[in-house]
C-alpha cells in the first residue's frame, strides 16, 4: 500500500509540517515584532511589524485581533527563549560564571522589548498579573540554576538569590531609555563581576 500523500500516514506527515510551517512563521513574526518594539516601542505601528516580518498586515490580524494579544504573545515568546537559553549556555559556556553573565546579558536586552509593557495592559491588571506570574515561574528557576552552578564551581558568592539579583538588575535597567548618558548594560557588568569570590593572592 502506498504511504504517499493520500494515505492516512502520507495525510498525517502533511498535517504535521503544515503545522511545524505556522509554527516556525509565527515564531518569526513575533521576532519580527519583538524587533519593532526594541527600536520604536509597544505602539509601534503594525505595518512595520509587518514589514520587517515580510507578511501582509491580515496575516498579523488573523494571528493577533489586537495589539494586546500581540504584545502578550511577544512577551511570552522571549520569555521562553529566555528560559530556553539558560541550560544551554550553562553547557556550552567556558564556565558557569560566564554562562550567567551571558543570560543576564540576554536578560537585560529583554528588558528593554518590556518597557512599556504595563503601560499597554493598564486596562487588564488581572492579564498584567498572569504574565508577571508567568514570567516567575519560567525565569527564576533558570536563573537559580545558574547560580547554583557558579557556587558549586567555587566562582561566586553563595549568598544571592535568583529572584533579588533579577530585580537588581531590572532596577539598574530604569531610566536606560530617558537618558542616553546612562548605561545600564555597564552597571549590570559590574554587578555580575562582583560576584565573584575575590581572587586568591600570593601568601
Amino acid at each position: 500500500m502506498s504511504d504517499g500523500e493520500g494515505s492516512p500516514g502520507g495525510a498525517g506527515r502533511a498535517a504535521e509540517s503544515k503545522r511545524k510551517d505556522a509554527r516556525r512563521n509565527k515564531e518569526a513574526l513575533l521576532d519580527a515584532a519583538a524587533a519593532v518594539f526594541v527600536t520604536s516601542g509597544v505602539e509601534a505601528p503594525v505595518r512595520d511589524i509587518a514589514a520587517r516580518a515580510g507578511v501582509g498586515l491580515g496575516t498579523i490580524y488573523r494571528h493577533f485581533p489586537k495589539r494586546a494579544d500581540l504584545i502578550i504573545a511577544v512577551y511570552r515568546h522571549q520569555v521562553d527563549a529566555l528560559a530556553e537559553a539558560g541550560p544551554a549556555l550553562l553547557e556550552s559556556g567556558a564556565s558557569p560564571h560566564a554562562a550567567l553573565g551571558q543570560w543576564i546579558s540576554r536578560f537585560v536586552d529583554f528588558l528593554v522589548t518590556k518597557h512599556g509593557l504595563a503601560a499597554a495592559l493598564r486596562s487588564d491588571d488581572t492579564g498584567f498579573e498572569a504574565l508577571h506570574a508567568y514570567f516567575l515561574d519560567r525565569l527564576v528557576p533558570v536563573c537559580a540554576r545558574l547560580l547554583e552552578a557558579a557556587v558549586a564551581a567555587g566562582e561566586i558568592h553563595s549568598d544571592i538569590e535568583a529572584l533579588a539579583l533579577m530585580r537588581g538588575v531590572g532596577n539598574l535597567c530604569i531610566g536606560g531609555d530617558s537618558d542616553p548618558r546612562y548605561e545600564p548594560r555597564r552597571l549590570v557588568e559590574l554587578l555580575i563581576a562582583g560576584l565573584r569570590h575575590p581572587p586568591l593572592t600570593a601568601g
